[in-house]
């Protein structure tokens, strides 16, 4: 195996494992995007930002950006709006969904410091319990372990 083709398959890992891989590569139709030089169409964020580029600086039109960068127009207004609000950090794809213990706050939080004894040991799974009988809450074990600041054992 060539060191160019462990260098491409680094790179593609190292883009995985931050969240940037751009899905669908083959959607780029950028000419310089498919050339082995410094335009990568798997790198997400480099794709977005020549995309906002060429609309901004080259007077490209959006239908046309969207339709050579292979994204809709919702998602160009998106990346526009990311990128405006956040400069380059805005393009990168963040992590969905809720961020930190939503359901573990104010009173259910309380509730849970009140359950445990500062000299025993936590017991999540017996809390899970009742926080499900007092709020009707399902709530993961870890979860009720990181809201209260239990570091887990390996």
């Amino acid at each position: 195996m060539s060191d160019n083709v462990k260098q491409k398959r680094s790179k593609a890992s190292i883009l995985a494992e931050d969240g940037t891989l751009n899905p669908t590569p083959e959607k780029v139709g950028d000419p310089k995007f498919q050339e082995d030089g410094f335009f990568d169409p798997r790198d997400i964020v480099q794709v977005k930002y020549e995309m906002l580029r060429r609309v901004s600086v080259d007077k490209m039109s959006v239908t046309e950006a969207s339709d050579e960068y292979g994204v809709s127009r919702p998602t160009f207004y998106q990346a526009k709006a990311d990128f405006e609000g956040a400069g380059l950090t805005g393009l990168a794809p963040r992590k969905r969904g809720p961020r930190g213990p939503h359901k573990l706050q104010g009173e259910v939080l309380a509730f849970l410091k009140a359950q445990v004894d500062p000299d025993g040991p936590i017991r999540a799974r017996e809390l899970t319990d009742r926080l499900r009988a007092k709020f009707g809450l399902d709530v993961h074990p870890r979860t009720i372990e990181r809201a209260l600041g239990v570091k887990k054992t390996a």
